[in-house]
């Protein structure tokens, strides 16, 4: 067992400790992927929507050094034919972006840091597998796979990290996305080596010139999650479902909180927001409290394309069409208040109607960010 090779399972252990929704259904999806065509899924959603507790809950139920029958039993999962064929069946390896960038000093070190650590647990667990010089990740689980048979499930939470901490740094992005790319658009060697990839963040994956240089993953992001909009946060029955085991008003969390929109789910609640509601037994701004609103300043202060209009719109309640087609995942390249706009939607800013192609603020919580920031440009006073 190590940090990035086979982390086991105390992260979702402490999950279960406190007040847990079941969202296991998800790995009865990702077990029908395993060693097919689809078996690399990106799953993005906006920021306190769970994707660091999701990650968690697959680390636990793959890696093949822990016991996790006992964690899930009862749980949705543990009722899916399934279940059983893969419970810790694989060598899983998680790694938290985010985690890299604040452990190195410079964000430069970041893709060749991944690297060697992941390929000093694996020399650690499969010895001479592992030549002491190598350096390059995809060549040594090669080597482990083709001499032991094992094969990898990938677990990245954050993946899109380096996109926004390094947002103009087109060197750092381009290491990054060959890494990626030569874990999971290798050919036969991605076939012997990866059994299934899931990728969360916030951000689709990025685009460059008329694709991606990841064009096999499935995605599901904030603009279409398909059958898997009930993971991307708590739907309205389980919010219910909380608020009646908790003793709270429905009615307040729904006029407070309501507003995200997927079309299999309808309406989808932010898991952050709800369960602060109820652990604080108080409804709050919650949030707004970790400084969204100065992040939506940085990108709606100026009068790009027309944008300043076109949010006091939002403001007054009015949905507004968006195209989503021109935006390239990512932190800069702007070139219509459109691309500003989809990002908002994957940040979680604004809601989006797939059917109208309309976007607009979702609910009262984030109406106030949208309020606060308004009032740090000073738009008000125009």
């Amino acid at each position: 067992m190590g940090i990035y090779l086979n982390p086991g399972n105390r992260g979702f252990q402490t999950i279960l400790n406190g007040t847990y929704v079941d969202k296991t259904g998800l790995i009865d999806f990702i077990n029908r992927t395993i060693n097919t065509p689809q078996k690399l899924m990106s799953f993005s959603r906006p920021r306190r929507f769970g994707k660091s507790f999701a990650a968690k809950m697959l680390c636990a139920y793959y890696d093949k050094c822990c016991d996790s029958r006992s964690l899930f039993e009862g749980l949705e999962i543990s009722k899916k034919d399934s279940f059983e064929e893969y419970l810790n069946k694989y060598d899983a390896i998680y790694l938290d972006i985010t985690w890299f960038i604040t452990s190195q000093a410079s964000v430069k070190n970041v893709v060749r840091r991944i690297q060697l650590e992941v390929i000093s647990e694996l020399r650690e667990a499969y010895g001479d597998c592992v030549d002491k010089n190598e350096t390059f990740l995809p060549d040594a689980l090669a080597k482990v796979s083709i001499k032991t048979g094992n094969q990898f499930i990938f677990i990245i939470d954050e993946w899109d990290a380096l996109f926004r901490e390094a947002k103009n740094d087109i060197e750092i992005h381009k290491e990054y996305m060959n890494l990626l790319r030569a874990l999971f658009k290798g050919g036969i060697t991605t076939d012997v080596t990866i059994a299934a990839t899931y990728m969360t963040g916030i951000l689709p994956i990025k685009k460059y010139g008329t694709g991606s240089s990841l064009n096999n993953f499935q995605e599901f992001t904030a603009l279409e999650s398909y059958n898997l909009a009930e993971y991307v946060g708590f739907t309205e029955n389980e919010v219910r479902h909380l608020c009646d085991i908790h003793q709270v008003s429905f009615e307040d969390m729904q006029a407070l909180y309501d507003g995200y929109i997927f079309e299999r789910v309808h309406h989808v609640y932010n898991p952050y927001t709800v369960m602060s509601a109820i652990e604080m037994e108080e409804f709050d701004y919650y949030w707004n409290l970790s400084g969204t609103y100065l992040s939506l300043m940085n990108y709606i202060g100026t009068d790009f394309d027309g944008l300043k209009e076109t949010i006091l719109k939002l403001l007054r309640g009015e949905g507004v069409k968006v195209n989503t087609r021109t935006f390239l995942n990512d932190f800069v390249s702007f070139h219509y208040k459109d691309d500003i706009l989809t990002l908002l939607i994957h940040l979680g800013y604004l809601s989006y109607d797939a059917e109208n192609k309309k976007a607009f603020i979702p609910n009262t919580e984030v109406k106030k960010v949208f309020e606060d920031a308004v009032r740090g440009l000073h738009w008000e006073s125009d």
